[in-house]
């Protein structure tokens, strides 16, 4: 699939803003199943400047310096995305789910030791029993992982009501639990949190996913948002993506963007202004199908 995703966030400020740094992580990362073609980003007032690196976990940000003053900062992000099926995996041939916690505890070095940072507490995931109790029923002894881990997300998905009025950025987990609804970022963090709390370890991934139409109706403009999944690490086989909200594995129709602990390290825009200490924001997410790679001329 050939993707052109459109993400525009828009703070409008009650008073004007003197100064402003924002990070920006927009850019989609390049995968074995994934590819990014172009990426650009305009930016209203214009920065007076822009610094691009890459952050503590591979992904591609950007730090922006406003200095004019300011009621009302946009930015828009335009990307096209070549996105091939993801690769087939036999849940039962995966190594079982005591094999990966106990890898996981043992002296690790490569792509091991990288997994092995996604083991422990992140500021916005803390391990607890509860997380543990309730993947337990997914989890019995020597199931293989795969098998377990959709088993723990098929079961997220039905428990749990998606709910956009429920939470927020900062609801702890545990209140996630309790409520039994929330929205994507928060079925990401709460399957995370359970699988830490068994010794496995657990990335969060951000980046969009396409829209279906339901049969017969066109899909609306602006009906696609952000979106936010998990990843697993496997030994042999390396991580794994899992989207509880929508339960399956992550398919040609996500496109990822950027992956750390939690959102606290990922999110789309972060920054600290001098100047109004109210504001609102806004964000639309358009994902347009151009092509299959098939009709590609």
């Amino acid at each position: 699939m050939i993707y052109r995703v459109s993400h525009t966030t828009d703070y409008e400020y009650h008073d004007p803003v003197a100064l402003s740094h924002h990070v920006l992580r927009l850019h989609p990362r390049e995968l074995a199943r994934q590819s990014c073609v172009s990426h650009e980003v305009d930016i209203e007032p214009k920065p007076c400047s822009v610094a691009a690196h890459v952050d503590y976990f591979g992904n591609a940000a950007s730090v922006i310096e406003i200095d004019q003053p300011h009621t009302r900062l946009v930015l828009r992000s335009v990307s096209t995305v070549v996105c091939k099926p993801a690769r087939h995996l036999d849940p039962l041939e995966t190594a079982s789910w005591d094999q990966v916690r106990n890898f996981s505890r043992g002296v690790q070095i490569g792509a091991a030791l990288e997994a092995s940072e996604f083991l422990y507490d992140s500021p916005l995931i803390k391990m607890d029993d509860a997380f543990a109790e309730y993947a337990a029923p997914s989890f019995p002894k020597s199931r293989p992982t795969l098998a377990a881990v959709l088993d723990l997300t098929r079961r997220i998905h039905d428990d749990f009501t998606f709910d956009q009025e429920a939470t927020t950025v900062s609801t702890p987990v545990r209140d996630v639990l309790k409520k039994r609804r929330g929205v994507c970022q928060d079925f990401a963090h709460l399957e995370i949190a359970c699988l830490r709390s068994l010794g496995l370890p657990a990335r969060y991934v951000s980046g969009y996913i396409e829209t279906i139409a339901p049969p017969g109706k066109e899909k609306l403009v602006g009906s696609d948002a952000s979106h936010a999944w998990i990843s697993f690490y496997c030994p042999g086989l390396g991580w794994i993506d899992v989207d509880p909200t929508n339960n399956l594995v992550v398919s040609e129709q996500h496109i990822t963007v950027a992956w750390g602990r939690d959102y606290s390290d990922i999110s789309p825009v972060r920054g600290v202004i001098l100047g109004s200490g109210e504001h609102e924001v806004t964000a639309s997410v358009e994902v347009q199908k151009l092509q299959t790679q098939e009709n590609k001329p």
